[in-house]
């Protein structure tokens, strides 16, 4: 009767979750407050162990990454109002070249959305994405989805992005790794994303007309120097340096890596106290945001750069509340007892365990649209169950930000960014623009992540 009673907590808890944001004025951070309450009283533990569980998971989630979700989204916008966003964008064309303007987007979407939100990366580089499409006559859905693809698989898989960031906090992942193992999984869907773009930019052919005020379907082409010239013209060249753009975020990852590295050979001694120290994600992301502001902000007043510290700041808020609400979930599921009997009925089934976030993140994302939302939740649900399953919180935590990219569509809104800045009205070139791309990176994703997982796990 116990085990029943548990199992109708942690259903009522989830579909209470579920039609709270998707049906009702309800915020996600308060439906996910209220859903472990649920999954808690009705699974049999005693309300007021209840509430001290919500403000221990709640707490040991926040402790571990929110220092470094701050940190995160205050560089991201010192990149943004600075110029060193748009400054990556035209490093990577001038160099890549002639005819490569899709995969130099697609780098720059790569490296930008790491540090600075999707949405807004795609909005402050869409000028460049139009400026190249007039200049070369090449489609607008050509360049714009390798940007756009770029730009959400760093989002999913890479922290400090703040989504896969909270995930690995939940799972208990080692940060240095889920970093390099969300590079390597990038790379499959971002080449996928690039080479669809070639495709459906010769069968949606749209380019700015020469006012720049609508878009027009007529072909023409133009010579890659002109196109440079106008991107020197939309002052790219100005603001920081390329070395200063990148260094904000070049800088902690490579920290991060170090102490990574350096613990994997067991060095000890000196060596492995400085790396533990620099290398820390708090540590790493702290510096990173000193060299941002001593080397982006120039001779911007403190006023001016404590503003902008301050609007980073304001973006991050709802995302530590989900995140440790998520937490909080999470914790109430260990605590009832309803992650190990769930973990005992897989173990005796034939249910590939790596693919429980997977799932979980991919039918969230589908019902209510937001990814961020999607990877910590399903991470919150399957982390009790994949603790008595010897799985790796690294994989764990790669599985439940990969099944969150699933479909984008009408409430995403990312959907309508993508979309809507690049002038595609029909619902139907639409889907094909952005819904179908996130699915067959979706698709690959879970591939990799079953073949990877059978060799290393």
């Amino acid at each position: 009767m116990e085990n029943y009673q548990m199992i109708v907590g942690l259903v009522l808890g989830v579909a209470l979750l579920i039609g709270l944001t998707l049906k009702t004025k309800v915020h996600t951070f308060l439906a996910l407050i209220i859903s472990a309450s649920v999954v808690g009283v009705v699974g049999g533990m005693e309300p007021v162990n209840v509430v001290n569980s919500i403000k221990a998971g709640f707490g040991s989630t926040l402790g571990s990454i929110g220092i470094v979700i701050g940190f995160g989204v205050m560089i991201g916008r010192i990149l943004e109002v600075s110029g060193a966003a748009e400054k990556m964008a035209f490093t990577f064309i001038k160099y890549l070249g002639k005819g490569k303007e899709d995969w130099a987007l697609a780098m720059t979407g790569f490296i930008v959305s790491i540090p600075i939100f999707a949405d807004s990366g795609f909005v402050i580089l869409t000028p460049l994405v139009k400026a190249l499409s007039s200049k070369t006559g090449k489609s607008v859905v050509g360049l714009g989805i390798p940007l756009a693809t770029g730009l959400i698989v760093t989002h999913h898989l890479v922290p400090p992005t703040p989504g896969p960031l909270g995930v690995a906090g939940i799972f208990g992942a080692d940060v240095g790794q889920v970093i390099l193992w969300g590079i390597i999984f990038s790379i499959p869907p971002l080449l996928t994303g690039v080479f669809y773009a070639k495709w459906l930019g010769k069968k949606i052919h749209q380019v700015p007309d020469p006012t720049g005020l609508s878009w027009t379907r007529e072909k023409s082409e133009v010579s890659f120097t002109q196109a440079m010239k106008e991107s020197e013209k939309l002052s790219l060249k100005k603001g920081p340096s390329v070395f200063l753009s990148f260094l904000p975020i070049i800088g902690p990852i490579i920290l991060i890596f170090l102490n990574t590295l350096v613990s994997a050979l067991k060095m000890g001694g000196y060596i492995q106290q400085i790396t533990s120290f620099f290398g820390n994600p708090i540590i790493a992301m702290g510096i990173g945001l000193v060299l941002a502001i001593y080397t982006l902000s120039g001779n911007d007043l403190k006023e001016d750069v404590l503003k902008r510290l301050e609007e980073g700041v304001s973006s991050s808020g709802i995302i530590l509340l989900i995140t440790g609400a998520g937490g909080a979930l999470g914790y109430v599921i260990r605590e009832s007892g309803i992650g190990s009997y769930i973990a005992e009925l897989i173990a005796a089934s034939s249910i590939y365990p790596i693919l429980i976030p997977f799932a979980i993140a991919t039918i969230i994302r589908l019902i209510q649209g937001s990814g961020t939302v999607s990877m910590i939740t399903a991470a919150s649900i399957s982390a009790p169950i994949l603790a008595n399953l010897n799985i790796s919180p690294v994989f764990a935590t790669m599985s439940a930000c990969m099944g969150a990219m699933v479909f984008s569509y009408f409430n995403d809104s990312f959907f309508w960014v993508v979309n809507r800045m690049l002038g595609i009205i029909k619902v139907e070139e639409q889907i094909k623009v952005w819904s179908i791309p996130t699915t067959i990176c979706w698709a690959i994703c879970g591939v990799c992540l079953m073949v990877v997982n059978a060799i290393f796990s």
